[in-house]
């Protein structure tokens, strides 16, 4: 009998990257202890438990009978609804439940945007260092990640006149994340505005990531006025996630904030995709916007603070600069000048029991950088950092 070829698979998947964490997740697993416990500083995640009472609120949502049927394809209205009216203080503009979607985690927010915003062929920019999923979902959906150049003498804030040189006819969105994945760095409301200015008179889309909003340092209580033009449901999508002020990365819930005909159409991906969020979580949520606010700025204020210590804990450090650092994360160069980051990061994991994630994980030209995860390590663990990397050579 004739032998058969297997089936083809997806030549645009094939040509995504694989996740990069679990990698360097595995160089730590060889780490002998003999420094202390590990420093795992790979991923965002927080670095405490959700409040009790929020867990508790999630007990008894999930013992509800109606909570194991189907919801809404964008969400159960009540947290629609209350997000809507979070945001709405937020950003100083009135919002309604119906330019809301709640969907399981941003992740899954970002990946049905660009769903909805472009297709095979086209392009989107994303500023560089950019977020490793962000690229990666582009490119398994065939839309090219087309790198924005962002510098460290620019404080890692994309330039609105470089972008607009790289928009072409192909050209559907451009993506910014602030506070920024990987390199930590605020984007000032003036830059936010001039990009969006940019896509209104371009016909593109700017879509915000804002993960991260909740960590913005102290006095700065809004991050832009975007959402104040009387225009914005025609050329602006905000993303979100639950995750991390609420502490409960597991329960998979973010949100999309857009105009009633853009979620009209992304309804239809979700549709597809999820059906509807897990209702448990969008339950005990609902309660924890206003029920645990004080906890959650009680938090928002720790994990500024060890962004502060992150810095004085490594200038001492012959070599080792500190590049921009706030909310979750730190980006740094590292001193060893023509090395391989990936090479660094695996010996400073199995020899010095510190994890971090190479640059080039984050994007071309990166060779140079390291990302640190400051959030989910308590402070006294970030103090140790200055013994592990005192003395690492390459």
């Amino acid at each position: 009998m004739p032998t058969l070829s297997p089936a083809a698979l997806n030549p645009d998947l094939i040509d995504t990257g694989t996740p990069p964490i679990p990698e360097a997740q595995g160089w730590a697993r060889s780490y002998d202890g003999r420094h202390g416990p590990l420093i795992d500083l790979s991923q965002a995640v927080p670095g405490s438990a959700p409040p009790e009472a929020l867990l508790r609120k999630l007990a008894e949502a999930a013992a509800e009978p109606g909570s194991a049927r189907y919801g809404g394809i964008t969400g159960d209205a009540a947290l629609r609804e209350a997000y809507a009216a979070e945001i709405a203080g937020i950003y100083g503009a009135p919002f309604t439940p119906a330019e809301i979607a709640i969907t399981s985690g941003c992740n899954q927010a970002y990946v049905v945007t660009m769903m909805a915003l472009a297709r095979a062929g086209d392009n989107v920019l994303l500023p560089t260092p950019w977020y490793f999923n962000h690229e990666m979902t582009l490119t398994m959906l065939g839309v090219e990640a087309r790198p924005l150049p962002c510098t460290p003498e620019s404080g890692f804030v994309p330039d609105v006149a470089t972008a607009e040189a790289l928009i072409d006819e192909r050209t559907r969105a451009i993506v910014l994340v602030t506070p920024n994945n990987p390199t930590g760095a605020v984007y000032p409301p003036q830059t936010i505005a001039a990009f969006a200015a940019l896509c209104a008179r371009r016909g593109l889309w700017l879509v915000l990531d804002e993960t991260y909003r909740d960590f913005l340092p102290e006095g700065l209580a809004r991050s832009h006025e975007v959402f104040s033009a009387s225009d914005w449901q025609d050329s602006v999508i905000g993303l979100y996630s639950f995750s991390k002020a609420y502490a409960v990365p597991g329960w998979r819930l973010g949100a999309i904030t857009a105009g009633e005909q853009v979620l009209a159409q992304i309804g239809k991906v979700l549709d597809c995709v999820q059906i509807s969020p897990v209702r448990a979580g969008q339950a005990a949520v609902t309660w924890g916007i206003d029920g645990i606010r004080d906890w959650r700025e009680r938090n928002r204020a720790e994990i500024n603070t060890r962004a502060g210590l992150f810095r004085e804990t490594l200038a001492p450090l012959n070599g080792w600069r500190v590049l921009s650092a706030g909310a979750y994360f730190a980006y740094v160069a590292h001193p060893f000048a023509g090395a391989k980051a990936a090479e660094i990061v695996r010996r400073l994991a199995q020899e010095r029991g510190v994890l971090a994630l190479p640059g080039p994980y984050f994007g071309p030209g990166q060779e140079n950088h390291l990302r640190i995860a400051i959030a989910n390590v308590a402070a006294d663990r970030i103090g140790l950092l200055g013994e592990r990397l005192r003395g690492f050579s390459f």
